[in-house]
């Protein structure tokens, strides 16, 4: 068994879209319409038959109060691996993306959290 299909919750899947894409650099896999929203999928550029992320409508009032209560609190929705946290850190500042923590090392790993303008915190990690 393995994980091939994992969900994040968005506040506006087009918006969602393009900062996955563009900015963090995932390629779209599907974007199919689905009633009022869409199936909106994307893969690593390195792995692009690899675990899919859906860019999910967070419209269900529990999502939505779920993805808000995990922004408050300082919790980070999901994590991405990066081969070098201080590069990936530099290239998205220059991006203008704002990190709630730098590269922070603990033990083994380095870790930086930065918001991804969707409604979520997002961690990297070096390991």
């Amino acid at each position: 068994m393995k994980i091939i299909v994992t969900s994040l919750f968005v506040e506006d899947q087009d918006k969602a879209l393009k900062f996955y894409s563009e900015t963090l650099g995932f390629v779209k896999k599907h974007d199919v319409p689905s009633g009022k929203f869409r199936w909106i999928t994307v893969v690593s550029s390195e792995d692009q038959g690899g675990t899919e992320l859906v860019l999910e409508p967070n419209e269900n009032p529990i999502a939505n109060d779920y993805q808000k209560k995990l922004f408050e609190q300082g919790i980070p929705a999901t994590m991405f691996g990066v081969a070098d946290i201080h590069e990936e850190y530099k290239r998205l500042l220059d991006k203008g993306v704002h990190f709630t923590m730098e590269p922070t090392k603990m033990g083994d790993i380095t870790i930086a959290v930065f918001d991804d303008t969707c409604g979520n915190l997002i961690q990297i990690i070096q390991q």
